[in-house]
């Protein structure tokens, strides 16, 4: 990949290019899912933290679970999830925007103090269109989309999954960005397109190793 298409991926629709990648060990809770498909959400999440080489742990010393994913039918299920408003300020009127926007997923994260995340709460409404999707399809590309601070316009044209010999699994583009994003060598904040520039020569390194 050309690095101005890597710095798609991370320059929002106001223009400015942010990226950042977790600081500490993920810590999954899973909300309105039987057993199978907890099993199947917690793998998707697991298969990515592997993919990036970043750990997941059992217990988040200052959250105690700091990503936290819903699954239900109708956004007012959220506004009468005990305390939740507790943990998103505003949820009232987000859910609200929500609604008119007729969205069927979306993603809210916390920072620590040098800016990498701390906390993800992704809430994914089972409409028509998702509800005909393979739970294993739907738990990898929330996996695939919660593992960065993508741009808000990083997914409009395409998701993150591509099909391979009948199979569906994650885009090579998308794996191989976030392979890069969480390289040692590189920042786990930035705010500078030359950032892309970065991505793009760990990407080709991998290529060549």
């Amino acid at each position: 990949m050309e690095h101005q298409d890597i710095a798609r991926f991370f320059t929002r629709s106001d223009g400015s290019y942010l990226f950042s990648r977790w600081g500490r060990p993920i810590v999954p809770v899973v909300f309105g899912v039987d057993d199978r498909t907890l099993s199947i959400v917690k793998g998707a999440i697991e298969a990515v933290v592997v993919l990036a080489d970043h750990k997941m742990a059992e217990t988040d010393p200052e959250l105690g679970a700091n990503m936290l994913i819903f699954f239900f039918r109708d956004w007012d299920e959220l506004t009468e999830t005990p305390d939740l408003d507790r943990l998103i300020p505003d949820l009232a009127a987000l859910v609200e925007r929500l609604k008119a926007a007729d969205a069927n997923q979306y993603r809210l994260f916390r920072f620590d103090q040098g800016g990498a995340i701390k906390a993800a709460f992704v809430f994914v409404r089972m409409d028509e269109a998702l509800a005909d999707v393979p739970a294993e399809d739907v738990a990898l590309a929330q996996a695939a989309q919660s593992i960065l601070l993508w741009s808000d316009m990083a997914f409009q044209d395409r998701g993150p999954l591509s099909a391979f010999e009948s199979k569906t699994i994650l885009n090579p583009e998308i794996a191989g960005i976030i392979r890069a994003g969480y390289d040692p060598v590189m920042p786990a904040v930035a705010d500078d397109p030359s950032h892309a520039l970065r991505l793009a020569a760990r990407i080709g390194a991998d290529r060549r190793s």
